[in-house]
C-alpha cells in the first residue's frame, strides 16, 4: 500500500480517532461503553498535561487505524508502555497496518528505554489473539481485571 503513512497523532486527529474508538466498541458488542467526549479526549491528548500518545494510520489522507498508548509504572519491572488500543477500521483489516501500528509502538518504547509493553485483549477476539501470538508475548491466565467508576 504506497499511500499509507504511519505518524504520530496530532490535535486534529482527535475526530477520527474517536470515530474508529467507536467502530471498536461497537466490534466489542459495548457501543455505550464510550462516554468521553470530543473535548476531554483532546485535552488529555493535547493540553497542558497529556496522559496519552498515539501513533495513526493515514491512507489517503485519511485515518484508517491508531495505536493509543501511555506511560505506567510497575514496581517490579519500572517503566512500561500500555497499549490501550490498537484499531484498524474493518474496511481496512487484513492489509499489514495493525502491525505497521503495533511495531511503530514496540519501537517508541525501545527507544524510551521502557522494560517492556503490557495490553488487553478479549479472550473471545481469535484474529487479535492470534496476531498477538506472531510477537513473544506472554498470555496470562493469573491476573483479574478489575475497575471502579469514580463518577
Amino acid at each position: 500500500m504506497n499511500n499509507l503513512i504511519i505518524r504520530e497523532a496530532i490535535l486534529g486527529d482527535c475526530p477520527a480517532m474517536l470515530e474508529l474508538i467507536k467502530e471498536l466498541a461497537e466490534y466489542e458488542n459495548a457501543p455505550d461503553e464510550v462516554t468521553v467526549s470530543l473535548e476531554e479526549f483532546a485535552e488529555a491528548g493535547f493540553g497542558n498535561h497529556p496522559v496519552w500518545g498515539a501513533f495513526v494510520a493515514e491512507v489517503d489522507q485519511k485515518i484508517v487505524g491508531l495505536s493509543l498508548y501511555y506511560l505506567r509504572y510497575s514496581t517490579w519491572k519500572g517503566q512500561r508502555l500500555y497499549l490501550e488500543d490498537l484499531i484498524v477500521t474493518e474496511k481496512m483489516r487484513g492489509n499489514n497496518i495493525g502491525k505497521l501500528l503495533f511495531d511503530k509502538t514496540l519501537d517508541y518504547g525501545k527507544s524510551k528505554n521502557y522494560s517492556g509493553m503490557v495490553f488487553q485483549v478479549l479472550n473471545w477476539n481469535e484474529p487479535a489473539i492470534n496476531f498477538y501470538k506472531k510477537y513473544q508475548t506472554k498470555f496470562d491466565d493469573e491476573w483479574i481485571n478489575v475497575s471502579i467508576e469514580l463518577n
